[in-house]
This record gives C-alpha cells, sequence and structure tokens, in this order.
C-alpha cells in the first residue's frame, strides 16, 4: 500500500513557522511521516537569542510536531543541548527523530530511509560534542550504508558527483561541488528517490537509471534527486515535496520516457569499492535522449565445465536436480516463482527446469537430427509426466505453463515449467496475458500455431496445457487440452529473456518475485522443496522404470 511522504528542505531554526505548516497539511493530507532533507538548526542555534527560545520551546514539546518526522545532520550539525538530550533519548521532543549521521532506518510502513548527512571530510578534532552529531562523514561512514544493499529514499546533504551532467534541465547560475562520497553511496543504494538541499534554490533532475549488473537482470533502478531551497517567508523557491510510494510495488522492466542513464561514476580509494557503471556497461550509449544498447564484443560462449546446466560443470547445484533421463533432467529452479504456499494443494514451489543433456544453445544447434529428436520427445515426455503429477495432486485445479527461449546465441536450452490454476486457462487469461504483454513491449505478435522439434530461427515458444473438463465442469482424466504460442525473435527489437516469468508473475500477482534473486532460499530450504517434488513425482518419473 502507498504511503503519502512529506520532504522539508532547510529549516534553518524557524521551528514555529514549518510546523505549523505541517500541522495543517497533516490535517488534510495524512502523511505517514515527514522528512527534513537540509539544515534542522541554524548556525547559531545554540547561541543566546531567539533561535536559543524556539529550540527550547522545542525540545520542552510546545511547538508541536504533528507527525513522525526524521532528521539528519546538514552543514551545521547538531547543538550541544540537542546532542546531550539525545544522548540519553531516541528524540528531540515526541515525533522528532535523528536518523543519525549515518544510517538506515525502516518504517512501520517498511519504507526504507538511508542518511548520509554533513559534508565530505574529517571532523574537527577539538569538537564539543561526539562526533555522531558532527556535520561531518568520511568514506568509511559512506561503505557503512552499502551493506543495506537498498534504500527507498536516500538522504544527503551534498549532491552526489557529476549528478547534473547528461541532463537538459538547466541549473542556472548554481555551481555545486558534488560529492564523490554520495555518489558512491548512491550507486550502492539505488534508491528511488534522492533528496539533497546543498543550495538554496529547487531542482529537480530527471530520473536516471541505474545499469544492471548483467543482461537476464530485468528490473531497472530508477532515481529521482531533488534539491529542496531551505524554508523562507521572502523567496518563493520550492522548499516542500510530497509524493507516495509504495516499498512492495514492483521495479520496472522498461526504462520510462525521459529518463537519462545514470550520470554517476563510482571512483574508489584504496581499500575498494563499486564499479563504475560507464566503463562496466559501455553498451549503452546515448541518441537524442534515448538508452540504446550499443553494439559490443561478445564473449565467448561458455563451456560445458563453466556452463550452469551442464552435469559436467563441478559447480552445479547437484542438490536441485530431481530426476535425470537419458536426454534431458528435472531440477528445482532456483529463486522460484511460487512459493510453497502458492499452490496449496501441492505444498512446494513446483517451478521445474527441464534440461537437455547436450550442450548446445537451442534445439537446431543439436546437429545429430536423432538426437535433436529425442531430445525434443523425452522433454515433452517429463512435461506429460508433470501433467500427471499436476493433476493426481490438484484433482484438475491445476494447469500449467511451460515455456522457453530458443536463440543461437544462447548458452544452453532449457524449458521452464510452472503449475497456473486451470480456471485462468480455461478462461483464456494465460493466453492473453502473453498477448497482452508482448503487445505492451511492443514486440511482434505472438502466433497461436503448432510448433514442433524444427521450429526455425530464434524464438518465444509458450505451452500452455489444462486438464480437460466435462461439459458440468469436472475434470477429467486425459491428455487435457493445450495451445502453444510463438513469439519470433530478431534483432530489430531487444527481447526480455525473463519475459516468460514476468507475464506469469503479473498473473500469479507474485511480482516482488520477479527477479529470482528476489526470491533465492537458503540451501536447506531449496532441498527441502527438491525432496518435496521428488517424492510426489516419484511414480510419474520414468526415469525410475529405465534404470
Amino acid at each position: 500500500m502507498a504511503s503519502k511522504i512529506i520532504v522539508v528542505g532547510g529549516v534553518n531554526s524557524s521551528f514555529r513557522e514549518v510546523f505549523a505548516k505541517l500541522q495543517k497539511l497533516q490535517t488534510k493530507q495524512q502523511f505517514a511521516f515527514a522528512i527534513i532533507s537540509g539544515d534542522l538548526f541554524a548556525d547559531s542555534a545554540d547561541s543566546a537569542g531567539s533561535n536559543a527560545d524556539e529550540l527550547q520551546a522545542l525540545m520542552r514539546g510546545t511547538i508541536p510536531v504533528v507527525l513522525p518526522t526524521y532528521f539528519t545532520a546538514g552543514k551545521n550539525g547538531i547543538p550541544k543541548v540537542v546532542a546531550d538530550k539525545l544522548s540519553k533519548e531516541d528524540e528531540v521532543c515526541p515525533n522528532l527523530f535523528y536518523l543519525g549521521r549515518r544510517g538506515v532506518l525502516t518504517t512501520s510502513e517498511g519504507i526504507k530511509i538511508a542518511a548520509l548527512g554533513g559534508i565530505s571530510g574529517p571532523a574537527p578534532s577539538d569538537a564539543d560534542v561526539d562526533d555522531k552529531y558532527l556535520p561531518y562523514h568520511t568514506e568509511a561512514d559512506a561503505r557503512s550504508l552499502y551493506s543495506a544493499e537498498s534504500a527507498d529514499i536516500l538522504i544527503t546533504y551534498q549532491w552526489p558527483k557529476s549528478i547534473e551532467q547528461g541532463s537538459k534541465i538547466p541549473t542556472g547560475d548554481l555551481t555545486v561541488a558534488g560529492s564523490q562520497c554520495v555518489a558512491n553511496t548512491c550507486l550502492a543504494l539505488k534508491p528511488r528517490y534522492h533528496f539533497s538541499s546543498a543550495t538554496d534554490t529547487f531542482y529537480e533532475r530527471e530520473p536516471f537509471f541505474h545499469v544492471p549488473a548483467d543482461e537476464y537482470t530485468v528490473e531497472k533502478h530508477i532515481t529521482r534527486f531533488i534539491n529542496l531551497a531551505p524554508f523562507s517567508t521572502v523567496s518563493k523557491q520550492k522548499w516542500l515535496y510530497a509524493f507516495s510510494l509504495d516499498p512492495k510495488s514492483v521495479l520496472p522492466t522498461t526504462v520510462p520516457a525521459g529518463t537519462t542513464l545514470s550520470p554517476l561514476t563510482s571512483i574508489t580509494g584504496k581499500r575498494g569499492g563499486l564499479p563504475s557503471q560507464k566503463s562496466s556497461f559501455s553498451r549503452f550509449a546515448q541518441n537524442d535522449g534515448q538508452q540504446r544498447p550499443a553494439k559490443r564484443a561478445r564473449k565467448a560462449a561458455p563451456g560445458p565445465s563453466e556452463c550452469f546446466f551442464c552435469l559436467s560443470n563441478p559447480n552445479i547445484a547437484t542438490h536441485l536436480i530431481t530426476s535425470i533421463g537419458s536426454d534431458s533432467y528435472l531440477t528445482t529452479a532456483k529463486g522460484p516463482l511460487p512459493t510453497a504456499d502458492t499452490f496449496s494443494t501441492l505444498g512446494f514451489p513446483g517451478h521445474i527446469l527441464i534440461i537437455p543433456l547436450i550442450h548446445a544453445p537451442s534445439l537446431a544447434a543439436i546437429d545429430d537430427a536423432d538426437s535433436r529428436l529425442s531430445t525434443y520427445n523425452e522433454a515433452h515426455k517429463y512435461r506429460s509426466s508433470l501433467h500427471s503429477m499436476l493433476h493426481e495432486k490438484a484433482g484438475g485445479g491445476l494447469g500449467a505453463v511451460t515455456w522457453e527461449v530458443s536463440r543461437g546465441r544462447g548458452v544452453h536450452i532449457h524449458w521452464q515449467f510452472l503449475p497456473v490454476q486451470s480456471d485462468l486457462i480455461h478462461r483464456g487469461l494465460v493466453e492473453a496475458a502473453f498477448k497482452v504483454e508482448a503487445e505492451n513491449l511492443e514486440y511482434p505478435k505472438v502466433e497461436k500455431r503448432e510448433s514442433g522439434c524444427e521450429e526455425d530461427g530464434d524464438y518465444f515458444r509458450v505451452w500452455i496445457w489444462a486438464p480437460k473438463q466435462s461439459s458440468d465442469g469436472e475434470a477429467v482424466n486425459d491428455a487435457g487440452t493445450e495451445t502453444t504460442l510463438v513469439l519470433p525473435l530478431n534483432d530489430r527489437f531487444r527481447f526480455d529473456v525473463q519475459f516468460g516469468r514476468t507475464v506469469m508473475a503479473k498473473l500469479l500477482e507474485l511480482e516482488d518475485r520477479v527477479n529470482w534473486r528476489d526470491a533465492s532460499q537458503s540451501q536447506e530450504e531449496e532441498m527441502a522443496d527438491a525432496d518435496a517434488f521428488k517424492k510426489s513425482f516419484e511414480k510419474f518419473d520414468f526415469s525410475l522404470a529405465d534404470s
């Protein structure tokens, strides 16, 4: 569920005005929480005068903070009187919380906030407060955040270095010396939103996307960088920013229009760190504001000893293997799309890979015609056995989808098998899901036709099987009904190799598991699911009878 959030620029000890404004907005908007991205305290906040009076009123709670509000160190740091209180208590006053000079917090709404406050550099040696309250951070502070791996919101005082590069939005007279330390942090956490308040003017850059680590990662991490001006009764610069955020929302698999490539480059110190996106992923080139894959030299395909699907690879995950036939074998999927609870009648995910024993990128690449045909036939024999298992376990309640991506420049052909509610198949929703997704991605038209062992060219193919129903709706124990869809592939468009998984994730409402890494399991969990599957499949496993 999306939460409404409001972010404030620098407050600079104008507590009454700012928190009164938030109180009025909260009455109408009901924000989940607020964030202060700039200085909460003025440079002279702990000196005599009106600032000190306002600060005391805030700490006593006579200036109400009506919603949870989080802040970090800006360029002014934290007054000693506040630091003394925070060393004993969790809040400055009710609802006002310090995130630390650097730290990560997950709110009750599930939103992860990371903070790297202050400016990059060593702290003065004569400071009169603990260094956690000083307006400075080091590379070690930044690296300590990397283990969080991700963030929904990143708060820094400084701009990341080079953030304005590649942008068509003018910065005017702004001259901002960005921080490499902040840039590295943004690269490591890939936040959805990155807020700063290093300048007195509002600036919102075009969203930018972080290049995936490999060509098989379909999700696009997109960051929106926003600098908020400080509160002012005179300036017309924007100092408030409201938005909604659902931490469970699925990352996009395509780059929205107007989004640029990340302008950030990692430059690491002697301890190492992050790889540079620009140097590691030079396949992306800018062309009329659009990001298009540039041609590059292709690495040699891995051989059988390095292929993750070849039994001759000494590092293959043998605990996932559940059956070995004459020409192919079965494994449970690593990072399965369903969980063991998705299909209650099974008790295990049911996401299975059917993998030929021959190391070849496609069926067509198997030179020997007899081997090609026997491999194809045995793969279908495994499918038929899996269908029979589903029929017995689910009593006709489950059908199945099997898909393959066949490309001459692939590594090792394999088919992915996935249960699905048979009702979705009988109503035509599964077939429609593949066609609609292809249309949305502007792929060629998905063709409904017969397709066999000698399918030409590169293609995506899916078989949709359901147990046949009688006229009264009861399942009939026979071969069932099947539809075959084929999507021809060519070099005129970039095909997402996770297309099949993405379609099924949306159909099964498992979009938070599109990326197999987000569905990863411990080896103990993998072994338990594999054992549960083998027990159910044992009576249908023809390889046992042949042994």
